[in-house]
């Protein structure tokens, strides 16, 4: 394997989260052989030094610590600007590779110079039958709700190659050369929408994003914050209103937010209480007061 000028960057990021890393990085180890690469790990915080035990286990990666945790975008980020392949391919640490399909995912990344990005087919780590992702379709300027295409189904020949408006932030490869000339993500989502938005700002400066079964990999999901974690509720409920305050333009931003913050908060907080879950119900309102002291945000260029 070339590490002098490798084909491709492979960057993840690590949160408290050292087994799902190594199944991760065993996975890779055990199915890639087709490209020449280097691995970056970024332990984003962890109570532990996971970076000294990771590179101590895996001495053929880059482990890199930040001492503080610089969420989704800033830790993609700092691996991004470590990166010397041609291609940066940043996936979650709760993901396996199943199959070295990694030159066809390329082969769509090459296939037009428009093409700035493509994900894979993902499917469920525990229901590795079942499709969790095959596209999205676009979110509505008003509810900023959209569809996982595919999600719970299983044959992936019902959904071929296709443009995507977004890539799946668990498995994004991207050509270096337009992420450098464009943009990093925006890192003051901290967890949610980034993704999102850096995929809406690629998309506004004339570059597609596509998804491509050829490649499948298997997502774990939720690992880091966990499923029914107020966390979650709380950067959810924020950035959905920071997305469209940075995207949203003329009627639909004014009339967005005011879906989000009188129909969508009110009624999430109350399906909360009503399930007995006390603290989901804060984390929704103290998301959506929190936008608020983020206004002053600059909107996408």
């Amino acid at each position: 394997m070339d590490y002098r000028q490798p084909d491709l960057s492979v960057i993840t990021v690590n949160y408290n989260g050292f087994h799902d890393t190594c199944e991760f990085i065993d996975s890779w180890a055990a199915t890639v052989f087709s490209v020449s690469y280097e691995m970056i790990v970024i332990d984003n915080g962890s109570t532990a030094n996971e970076a000294a035990l990771l590179q101590k286990t895996y001495p053929f990666i880059q482990a890199v610590r930040s001492e503080r945790n610089l969420g989704f975008a800033g830790g993609n980020n700092l691996g991004i600007n470590l990166a010397k392949g041609k291609y940066l391919f940043l996936l979650n640490n709760d993901v396996c590779m199943v199959k070295d399909a990694i030159p066809l995912l390329i082969k769509r990344l090459l296939s037009s110079d428009k093409i700035a990005g493509v994900s894979p087919l993902i499917r469920d780590y525990a229901e590795p039958h079942a499709i969790q992702f095959a596209g999205y379709t676009q979110l509505s300027p008003i509810t900023l709700r959209n569809r996982v295409i595919g999600k719970g189904k299983i044959n992936k020949d019902h959904y071929p190659a296709q443009k995507t408006p977004y890539l799946h932030g668990a498995a994004m490869l991207l050509k270096k050369t337009i992420i450098d000339k464009l943009s990093l993500m925006p890192e003051e989502y901290f967890l949610y929408y980034e993704e999102l938005d850096w995929c809406t700002y690629i998309n506004r400066k004339g570059y597609e994003l596509w998804y491509d079964p050829a490649c499948e990999i298997w997502h774990k999901d939720s690992s880091s914050t966990g499923k029914e974690s107020p966390l979650k509720y709380y950067y959810l409920s924020r950035n959905r209103l920071l997305y469209a305050y940075r995207n949203l333009f003329d009627w639909k931003l004014p009339v967005s937010i005011l879906y989000q913050t009188m129909i969508v908060c009110p009624k999430n907080i109350l399906t909360a209480l009503g399930k007995g879950k006390k603290a989901i119900a804060k984390a929704h309102w103290e998301g959506t007061k929190a936008f608020f002291k983020l206004r002053n945000k600059d909107k996408q260029p």
